[in-house]
C-alpha cells in the first residue's frame, strides 16, 4: 500500500512539472535524472527516492522538502 506522503509527493511533482510546462525529459535534463526516473516517481514505482533526488527536485522548483512530500509543520 502506498503511503499518503508518497501519493502527495508524486502528485506534487506532476503538478509542478505541468505548471512549468516541463516534459519528463526536460525536467530530467535540468536536474540530472532520466525521464524514466521522473516517470517512476510520478507513477509510484520508485519505492523510496533518495534524499539527494528529493533535494534536487525541491531546489529546482524552489520549494521546501516538506512541501514536496506534503509534510505540514504539525506532522
Amino acid at each position: 500500500m502506498m503511503s499518503i506522503r508518497k501519493e502527495i509527493m508524486k502528485t506534487k511533482l506532476k503538478e509542478l512539472r505541468k505548471l512549468n510546462n516541463l516534459s519528463m525529459d526536460k525536467l530530467g535534463k535540468e536536474i540530472n535524472m532520466s525521464s524514466g526516473e521522473i516517470s517512476d516517481i510520478e507513477n509510484g514505482k520508485k519505492k523510496d527516492p533518495r534524499i539527494s533526488t528529493l533535494i534536487r527536485i525541491a531546489d529546482y522548483f524552489n520549494i521546501s522538502l516538506d512541501e514536496l512530500i506534503g509534510r505540514k509543520s504539525e506532522d
